[in-house]
């Protein structure tokens, strides 16, 4: 496991809280922007997924 499956795991989680924080206060905004972090977080966590797939290839494993 690398840094970026751990940054994208967490940023996924943080966005997905942040738009149910939202969703309960009605702020539409903010409920965006969860969503954009929970998309960047989950994009960063394929990123790390495709570096470990490269590394172990590499390795022959």
């Amino acid at each position: 496991m690398n840094k970026d499956q751990v940054k994208g795991s967490v940023k996924a989680v943080e966005g997905k809280i942040q738009q149910g924080v939202a969703k309960i206060t009605g702020n539409e905004t903010q409920e965006a922007k969860g969503l954009l972090k929970e998309v960047a977080g989950k994009a960063q966590k394929n990123y790390g997924d495709a570096k470990e797939i490269v590394k172990d290839a590499a390795k022959g494993k």
